[in-house]
């Protein structure tokens, strides 16, 4: 599946570009990739250079070794290595996702911060046999890096409490059930789907995909009086780019675009 890795790749963050999709994979399985401060700066100066690039339309976030993330590395945690990158938050991405359109491909556990990584992505595609869950109570903890925000956000109120409150472990299937979960796939076909998902986000325009991201990531704080006027400053650029003009001639001459992202 590999293309070509930005040099901000490290061995516990590991990157691969092909066919405008980059692949970022948590490579620490010994610890159920555990985000230490390591991977935390990683992942945010990964994603740092591939906003840039135009080989780039979308993002997969996975885990190496059939787990997705258990949280924050609580051995590092007690020895003063705490996870947060300034201006990006836990893990790199939580506090300020990329503008590109990310998925999260679970397999094993999604918990604590794992859990927290995955509500900060776009699409959430799951194995059968995954779980999530916000156990922090029971550590004497809250969940601070957008689990305890999110969650109620993307899913039924009493459901989100119950799964905050008790900290328990819940299959993939139930949130599945409660449309959080995109899709379900057999154990070890999530990263497959995943990547074929993001390749038909992908095929898609650059300009438009960001845009559309940011108008339904954004608009959820609108009034009425005004979304219409923001949504406007938001896509007036995207109908007045070359790409929306090689959309049109592409759809006229009966051919697959060529995206510039201009």
């Amino acid at each position: 599946m590999s293309d070509t890795s930005p040099a901000t790749a490290s061995d516990e963050v590991l990157v691969e570009v092909d066919g405008g999709v980059a692949v970022i994979m948590i490579n620490r399985p010994k610890a159920k990739n555990a985000v230490n401060g390591v991977v935390a700066r990683a992942i945010a100066a990964a994603l740092d250079e591939l906003e840039e690039r135009k080989d780039v339309s979308a993002y997969v976030l996975t885990g190496a070794g059939g787990t997705f993330c258990a949280g924050m590395d609580l051995k590092g945690f007690l020895s003063g290595d705490f996870p947060v990158v300034e201006g990006r938050g836990f893990g790199g991405i939580t506090e300020a996702p990329p503008a590109k359109p990310v998925i999260a491909a679970i397999e094993g556990y999604a918990l604590a911060g794992g859990f927290e990584l995955a509500l900060a992505c776009d699409i959430i595609i799951a194995s059968e046999e995954s779980k999530f869950g916000l156990p922090e109570p029971k550590r004497g903890l809250v969940a601070g890096a957008g689990g305890v925000m999110r969650l109620p956000r993307r899913i039924p109120y009493h459901i989100a409490m119950e799964i905050a409150l008790t900290g328990d472990h819940f299959p993939a299937s139930r949130l599945y059930e409660v449309g959080l979960v995109n899709h379900l796939t057999p154990a070890g076909g999530a990263l497959e789907r995943a990547v074929e998902l993001a390749k038909r986000i992908a095929a898609n325009a650059p300009l438009a995909l960001a845009a559309t991201k940011r108008v339904i990531v954004e608009s959820a704080d609108w009034s009425l009086d005004e979304m219409f006027k923001k949504q406007g400053e938001i896509i007036t650029p995207v109908f007045g780019s070359k790409d929306a003009m090689e959309g049109a001639a592409a759809f006229a001459e009966k051919r697959a675009p060529q995206w510039r992202g201009e």
